[in-house]
């Protein structure tokens, strides 16, 4: 049975209900977070929460919530639900109202909704076994808001089914400047001649917090070259590695390009050894 938290309660997932009223049903006005753990233990808590946080605080929801009590939740969702591989799903809505207005209302409470499923097991870095992912491009077509985590996720979707309908796993995204900004749900990261590079943070796209954590990895055990800036998509197409990176996906290898094939068409080298050090180093976040 699959327990979930909504409100200050635990419940089944059937009994969960919430107000159709809601801004986050009626409008997408919320923010949230997915936070992987494995074997109980989570990965980048306090990152994440941190950033769950600052996107509350931009999106001016006013919520009670303190670090524990937020850790409470993730902790009892994870012992009732017995995963071993487990995200958790935390959502804040802005809360539902008695009429439909566009402007924040005042005096209403947030909903807060929690869940836990399961995810994949931790990524071996053997490049033999891990399977490669073949990814399309498209211009982005978002809002210019994009560093905020918000339940508003129509713009992803669509540039994600543009994937799916094409038969790939992923659509990488570009900007008006023919710049790389990310892709649909996930950051994107380039290695050309050993040196790393992922377009700097901005409104453009999403702050990841694998992100964060491989790039601090990778320079404090300096395993490569890092360069955060703009990149031009011919860059993109002349990669010799291509990684896109999420909570759930960790560090994963492209393997094609809009069918054509990125460096020798295998998993590289370099993500190999990487990969292999994130393994050791990720759960010191």
């Amino acid at each position: 049975m699959n327990i979930v938290y909504l409100n200050g309660q635990y419940m089944p997932m059937q009994e969960a209900k919430i107000s159709p009223m809601d801004r986050g049903f009626l409008f997408g006005d919320g923010v949230y977070e997915v936070i992987p753990s494995y074997l109980g233990k989570a990965l980048g808590f306090d990152l994440h929460l941190a950033r769950l946080n600052r996107n509350l605080k931009e999106t001016d929801i006013q919520l009670g919530l303190e670090h524990k009590d937020w850790r409470t939740i993730l902790d009892t969702l994870l012992e009732r639900n017995n995963g071993e591989n487990v995200g958790v799903y935390l959502q804040v809505s802005r809360g539902a109202d008695t009429k439909r207005l566009h402007a924040y209302p005042k005096g209403i409470a947030p909903t807060v909704f929690a869940f836990s499923f399961d995810i994949a097991a931790q990524k071996l870095a053997d490049k033999s076994t891990v399977k490669g992912l073949k990814v399309s491009t498209e211009q982005d077509q978002r809002w210019s808001r994009c560093h905020i985590k918000s339940t508003s996720l129509l713009g992803n979707l669509m540039h994600y089914q543009h994937g799916q309908s094409a038969g790939v796993n992923e659509t990488i995204l570009y900007n008006s400047d023919n710049q790389l900004t990310e892709a649909s749900a996930c950051n994107v990261f380039v290695v050309k001649n050993g040196v790393l590079i992922t377009p700097p943070l901005d409104h453009q796209l999403l702050g990841g917090i694998t992100r964060h954590i491989l790039l601090d990895i990778i320079r404090k055990e300096g395993l490569l070259e890092v360069q955060e800036r703009i990149i031009d998509m011919s860059e993109v197409r002349q990669a010799d590695e291509i990684w896109l990176t999420s909570s759930s996906k960790e560090i994963a290898p492209v393997i094609e390009l809009d069918k054509q094939a990125v460096g020798d068409g295998q998993v590289g080298d370099i993500w190999q050894s990487v990969q292999a050090t994130f393994n050791r180093h990720k759960f010191d976040y």
